[in-house]
């Protein structure tokens, strides 16, 4: 009789849960903060299909009840990127997304900071700030908590963009 002895490398058990979680949100993170919007939101939407849990729940501060599911929340994030790019590609807004790592104590529960930058093509700016909390269950997020929100400069409109009027 022989004993087959089973090796599964140190990779593939999750053996400190805090770390996993961090590797997880830095890996996240840098996607979001690689991607171009003036070049595709749907980078975007491909992050959040890969990071996202399906039974997802997405709350802040000032929401009165948390957003719940996948495609409830892709919905109101692509109402959110589709614009956002094509003043991008075609109004000159100029986007610029910065994330700082939060430090935590807690398994798989991360916090961030995150800054956007907007630049419209009149040079005017608005600079919108806030903090997330997440939390992780194995390879995906189920809870997104957003808090802090702070703005400084005005809401750009249709004056701060380039958009060419075509005459006929």
């Amino acid at each position: 009789m022989t004993k087959e002895q089973s090796f599964i490398p140190g990779g593939h058990i999750d053996l400190d849960p805090f770390m996993s979680s961090q590797a997880r949100e830095r890996t996240l993170n840098a996607g979001i903060i690689q991607a171009n919007i003036s070049e595709s939101f749907e980078e975007y939407l491909e992050i959040f299909d890969a990071f996202y849990a399906d039974d997802i729940e997405i709350s802040g501060e000032t929401a009165k009840e948390p957003i719940r599911g996948k495609g409830r929340v892709g919905s109101i994030l692509a109402n959110f990127l589709v614009p956002l790019h094509v003043m991008a590609e075609v109004g000159g807004l100029s986007v610029s997304i910065r994330q700082t790592a939060i430090a935590g104590d807690v398994a798989d529960e991360t916090h961030s900071a995150w800054t956007l930058e907007l630049v419209g093509a009149s040079g005017r700016t608005c600079t919108v700030s806030w903090c997330t909390l997440r939390k992780w269950n194995g390879s995906r997020v189920v809870s997104e908590h957003h808090y802090d929100h702070q703005q400084s400069g005005g809401p750009l409109t249709s004056d701060d963009l380039s958009f060419q009027r075509v005459e006929g």
